[in-house]
């Protein structure tokens, strides 16, 4: 089952690779040669789609390592990548939207990938203290230059998004999105569905607590960055261990694991196109892939229901 991005005719699969964790800025125990892996594998498991950004790891790390893997297969991947946020001498983000330093982020990208096209680029963020419009113009420009077959955005509002198309067109966006954080189900995705725009979303998996693989009585290494959410700590954590009890007991009846069970209803979801899976070894992104190709049934997903509604809506998705 593929997609298209947009309404393009660049075809996608339903499951993405996000490629943030190989960049190793927040996740643990990251080395070159299993992230090299892991991209080999999401290739060989059937996944021909990659998502990537200019910031994702200090010196491009994440950009740099895709080339490394999948040059090979450059005709038969695509590749989404983000320019606006970079990594000052200090390592703190910077959010910078002024077009000239757009499209110097986006030649770099390009350097670091060994490629003269992305089949999708994004602004990563808007930037405050420069008007939507001006950031618009630049992906234009680099739009009708051909270097990018399509063009999103993403952490944008429907009101920038409404500013932002009225310079460049927009074929799709990047919001956080799983079962228990349906935010955009209200504004965005009516918004997006109307025009014909591509969900990519990422967070399908909750930050690794919807894979199923962390038991109630967990301990996350000092060095974890989940640590600091909400969802991970005290009662929301014990509320969501209780959902993903009733989630274990009904992947165990369809023989999936609760991660595939979880993508599998994500990428069914109306207005979803695709769920970006992010992976730092080649297990993980092998079971991720299992997620498509099939489809729950009316009952299981009527089990799924109403595990949600016992659950409820968690608390914040923003890190304390």
């Amino acid at each position: 089952m593929m997609q298209t991005i947009g309404n393009s005719s660049i075809e996608i699969t339903p499951v993405a690779m996000g490629c943030w964790p190989i960049a190793g800025m927040t996740s643990i125990d990251v080395n070159d040669e299993d992230s090299l892996r892991t991209l080999q594998e999401a290739y060989q498991s059937g996944i021909n789609f990659f998502d990537t950004a200019y910031c994702y790891g200090a010196n491009g790390q994440s950009e740099k390592l895709i080339c490394r893997a999948l040059s090979r297969y450059r005709d038969q991947i695509a590749i989404a990548t983000k320019c606006g946020i970079h990594w000052n001498e200090q390592g703190v983000r910077q959010i910078n939207g002024r077009p000239e330093k757009i499209k110097q982020e986006f030649s770099e990208s390009l350097q670091r990938l060994q490629t003269g096209v992305v089949e999708l680029l994004y602004h990563h963020a808007p930037d405050p203290d420069v008007p939507v419009v001006e950031s618009a113009a630049a992906f234009r420009e680099i739009l009708d230059s051909g270097r990018a077959k399509t063009i999103g955005v993403s952490n944008y509002s429907v009101s920038q998004m409404n500013e932002f198309a009225t310079v460049c067109p927009i074929s799709a966006v990047q919001p956080h999105y799983n079962m228990l954080q349906r935010e955009i189900e209200g504004e965005l995705l009516p918004w997006v569905q109307t025009r014909g725009i591509s969900v990519m979303c990422y967070w399908p998996l909750m930050k690794g607590l919807l894979a199923g693989h962390l038991p109630r009585d967990h301990q996350f290494d000092p060095r974890d960055g989940r640590r600091k959410y909400p969802m991970f700590q005290g009662e929301e954590w014990q509320k969501n261990q209780d959902f993903m009890d009733e989630l274990r007991a009904i992947a165990l009846d369809i023989e999936k694991t609760v991660s595939q069970i979880v993508i599998n209803w994500t990428i069914h979801r109306p207005g979803i196109t695709s769920a970006l899976c992010g992976a730092k070894r080649p297990a993980q992104i092998k079971e991720s892939a299992g997620g498509m190709g099939w489809k729950l049934d009316a009952q299981q997903l009527q089990s799924i229901d109403a595990a949600i509604r016992s659950r409820g809506p968690i608390v914040s998705a923003s890190a304390v």
